[in-house]
């Protein structure tokens, strides 16, 4: 799933071991969509993934790629919506009726006048 958005906020990085006596780090950021009824989105990025987040800033408008999970824990359901690519959002492409700005240059001359011989004749053109 890819959704579009700006990040709005970054919480705090968390790390820690396991049962199993591994490492683990994650990281979580939420984005704002600019929809009609925009929506938060708070997605989680874990170990190696955290990278991504190099080089963006709160503001930065996104692409995120991700994937979403559920799991039960004492007949609860949690969720958890991981990140697995996040890419700068791409600016709309100008169609090339809007490539430069325009100039006042850019409007053509109009054609000379053809010169008139003295008769009257009485079409506009």
């Amino acid at each position: 799933m890819e959704i579009k958005g700006k990040i709005i906020q970054f919480l705090p990085a968390q790390s820690g071991t396991s049962k199993a006596g591994n490492e683990w780090s994650k990281q979580e950021f939420v984005i704002e969509t600019d929809d009609q009824f925009p929506r938060k989105v708070c997605f989680t990025l874990f170990g190696d993934k955290l990278s991504l987040l190099n080089g963006i800033s709160v503001g930065d408008e996104v692409d995120v790629s991700f994937n979403i999970e559920s799991r039960e824990y004492n007949g609860k359901w949690f969720h958890n919506i991981n990140a697995w690519k996040i890419n700068p959002a791409q600016p709309p492409q100008q169609s090339a009726q809007q490539g430069s700005p325009f100039q006042p240059d850019d409007v053509p001359l109009p054609p000379p006048e053809p010169e008139r011989d003295g008769t009257n004749d009485d079409l506009p053109f």
